[in-house]
């Protein structure tokens, strides 16, 4: 039943996804497209390769230091060293993209560094969270069955507190789709090659189709791990 309704929430979500792709094309219209073609092929491209390596990299940070101080001898000081993690939060995102250029020039490589900054505090805050608030009952069972602390983490921890850190995933990985278009002011390319230039020009289309195409873009990658994470967790009888 789990597995009909997650696939069900497939198909409505593809839906509507088709019919607001539909609506945009009309709404600018096919010669736009056509003009923007080569383009918009081009700077998806080069957006989605800034948000993959970027969210790459804070899943490979945030989720080991979300559990890190989860564990019991790190709770007391927990919360202080969270804000370690707020940095790229609580700076502007241009300060962030200027302060990283500063460093490492322009180009990829501050891009990256600014997105994977702006993404760290919701996958470290919310895999903190999930696992803090498991049933105590889980643990006391998982130790009952002789489990080291190891396999209590990877058999019992990390898959029940996975709907929280997977919201935590993507609301980090929404920050940094919207985010990435600003690292086209320095110098890397993004659907920013496109928003920015039609500012400057005064070109409608072409802002409207990099600002549309990155929303999209930002709701596709949502529902698709929002759906992934609903199979998963409904095949081990874990869907709530």
């Amino acid at each position: 039943m789990n597995l009909t309704r997650a696939l069900l929430t497939l198909l409505v979500g593809a839906l509507l996804f088709a019919l607001a792709a539909a609506g945009l094309y009309e709404l600018v219209g096919a010669d736009a497209f056509a003009d923007y073609q080569d383009d918009l092929a081009y700077y998806a491209q080069a957006h989605m390769l800034l948000v993959l390596k970027s969210m790459g990299l804070a899943l490979l940070v945030g989720i080991p230091s979300g559990i890190l101080l989860s564990r019991p001898a790190m709770r007391g000081s927990a919360e202080r060293l969270m804000q370690v993690f707020n940095l790229g939060n609580t700076l502007p995102s241009l300060a962030v993209l200027a302060l990283a250029m500063a460093f490492l020039g322009i180009g990829e490589r501050p891009a990256i560094l600014a997105l994977w900054l702006a993404s760290l505090l919701p996958i470290v805050r919310n895999t903190y969270a999930g696992l803090r608030a498991l049933n105590p009952a889980l643990l006391e069972a998982s130790r009952a069955m002789g489990m080291t602390p190891r396999q209590a983490l990877f058999g019992v921890e990390l898959p029940n507190a996975l709907p929280v850190l997977m919201a935590g995933v993507r609301t980090a990985l929404t920050i940094n789709v919207g985010t990435a278009p600003l690292a086209f002011l320095i110098g890397a390319d993004s659907f920013g090659s496109l928003i920015f230039p039609g500012i400057y020009l005064n070109d409608f289309d072409q802002l409207l189709i990099g600002a549309s195409c990155t929303a999209l873009l930002a709701i596709a990658l949502d529902a698709l791990i929002a759906w992934s994470t609903s199979v998963w967790l409904a095949r081990r009888g874990l869907a709530r």
